[in-house]
């Protein structure tokens, strides 16, 4: 899961982490009294990198800055994703900015660490520096990060060495013990009296992990609103994704990779499909209500005029999911859209009858199926 900047930064501070003090708003109406010491710096909050280049995060010298910041900010939207708050933090000063970034090295079982004594929005231009930016593959073990670090800040000055030394080797133990896939620190600011702090904060969590994360669980359930996905996966046990706001097509799938091809060979047929799923069939246990779930979810989709079924079953009854497919759409009366259903797999034929009776026709053919999808859509059969 990728955190947005406040709460990656909020994880931080309750691990001992150095970061600029800040708060969380999401309406320029807001009690001034909540606003940490200024001059201030507007960040909007959303979970993607190029914030500064877009002109979401911006300096404001007084009150009535700040609000115009965040009039200008809310509801803007960024590489598809719609502004709904922003941090408003102290702005640091006469700071020198660096960067530091741990990875998971999912093939090597191991952390790669990089870092650069100059950082900042055009990071990736010292990427292309010779030697600006070093990096290292380390076994994520404390010993062995803790020598890795050492050799990666030897040579710089005394006061960098000793700052990005020891900002490295605690976010180093944050990386391990949250963990973590991505911790970027980019600036990373070093300040005159050789302290340092966090100046933005890039997190991706192991969502794998969150059974033995209870920080992150309880993040998730506090701002289940910023993190509907991680919700959905946390309380439902399936995972649901918007993948583009105005697709007309809702899918109901199973199998996160069979899902994320279909998506494609749809988007290359010039479809556009509403949503990822992998509803997980295999844990429905005879209950339709995660199928339930999912039709309320995709029925939100203003534009979805049909719903393609697509499951490719293998210890699965598809004649039971069938049931259970008609139970749910009968419990969701709101969606009223045509389905079209591709079924592979276990008992194939019990499910063709049980989808018959109510009018809905079995593809075990892709093709075929997508092809009733288009006779759907020209239709313009309203949402």
């Amino acid at each position: 899961m990728f955190l947005l900047e406040h709460d990656g930064k909020s994880l931080l501070a309750r691990c001992g982490l150095p970061v600029a003090a800040g708060v969380l708003l999401d309406t320029a109406d807001f009690d001034p009294s909540l606003l940490p010491t200024g001059p201030w710096m507007v960040k909007a909050q959303v979970a993607a990198g190029g914030r500064g280049k877009a002109g979401l995060v911006r300096a404001a010298d007084d009150l009535a800055a700040v609000r115009r910041c965040m009039a200008d900010m809310l509801g803007a939207t960024h590489r598809s994703m719609i502004v709904r708050s922003c941090r408003v933090e102290t702005r640091v000063a006469q700071a020198h900015e660096a960067y530091l970034s741990f990875t998971l090295d999912a093939q090597a079982a191991a952390v790669r660490v990089m870092l650069a004594a100059d950082g900042g929005v055009d990071i990736e231009a010292q990427a292309q520096v010779a030697g600006a930016v070093r990096s290292l593959v380390l076994a994520p073990e404390a010993d062995a990060l803790d020598a890795g670090i050492a050799r990666l800040v030897d040579g710089l000055s005394p006061r960098l060495s000793a700052a990005l030394g020891d900002a490295a080797r605690r976010l180093a133990r944050v990386f391990v013990d949250e963990d973590l896939t991505l911790l970027e620190i980019n600036p990373l600011f070093v300040l005159v009296d050789g302290t340092w702090l966090a100046g933005d904060a890039r997190i991706v969590t192991d969502d794998n992990a969150s059974y033995r994360q209870a920080g992150l669980r309880a993040l998730i359930d506090d701002r289940a609103v910023a993190y509907p996905e991680a919700w959905r996966k946390e309380h439902h046990g399936c995972d649901y994704v918007v993948v583009d706001p105005q697709g007309d097509i809702g899918l109901l799938t199973t199998g996160a990779g069979l899902s994320m091809m279909l998506i494609d060979e749809m988007r290359a047929a010039g479809l556009r499909p509403h949503n990822f799923l992998d509803v997980r069939t295999g844990g429905l246990r005879g209950d339709p209500t995660r199928l339930v779930d999912v039709l309320r979810w995709i029925s939100e989709g203003p534009r979805v005029k049909v719903l393609l079924v697509n499951i490719f079953a293998g210890i699965t009854d598809l004649g039971e999911f069938s049931n259970l497919l008609l139970e749910a759409l009968s419990r969701v009366p709101q969606f009223k859209v045509p389905v079209v259903a591709r079924l592979v797999g276990t008992r194939v034929d019990a499910a063709r009858t049980v989808l018959a009776a109510r009018g809905i026709a079995l593809h075990t053919s892709l093709d075929e199926a997508l092809a009733q999808v288009r006779v759907h859509l020209a239709e313009g059969v309203p949402a």
